[in-house]
């Protein structure tokens, strides 16, 4: 029951920054979700992060891991609003945008993912 509370904790925690960075960044660009964008980047480095540490060292303990991996990085970034938000793009006719956009998150998520380890190597 523990375990689940962690995460429960470490999500709420994510999602209410999730939401507050998207608002305030968002409404910038009208062709580009840039808090979304930018909340996935960091959500992805920090993932990358924290596993690199915890494998590397063992340094986190499982139930750190469950709070901040799986809690605040799940809540923190966000696939759904991430594909809603490329639909939307796609509907207003916004091809060239709504490419780049998903593009780049996903390839920059993935780099992103990968400094993290790199990082935690590093430490």
């Amino acid at each position: 029951m523990k375990q689940f509370l962690l995460v429960f904790l470490g999500g709420g925690f994510g999602s209410i920054l999730r939401y507050y960075i998207s608002k305030t960044l968002n409404p910038y660009y009208s062709n580009f979700y840039l808090g979304t964008f930018l909340v996935n980047i960091i959500g992805c480095l920090l993932i990358g992060l924290l596993i690199g540490i915890s494998l590397k060292q063992n340094y986190l303990t499982q139930n750190q891991t469950l709070l901040l991996a799986t809690g605040f990085c799940g809540g923190f970034t966000t696939f759904s609003t991430f594909a809603l938000e490329g639909n939307l793009l796609f509907k207003e006719s916004s091809f060239l945008y709504a490419s780049l956009y998903m593009g780049l998150s996903v390839a920059i998520g993935i780099l992103a993912i990968s400094l993290g380890i790199y990082i935690s190597k590093m430490l």
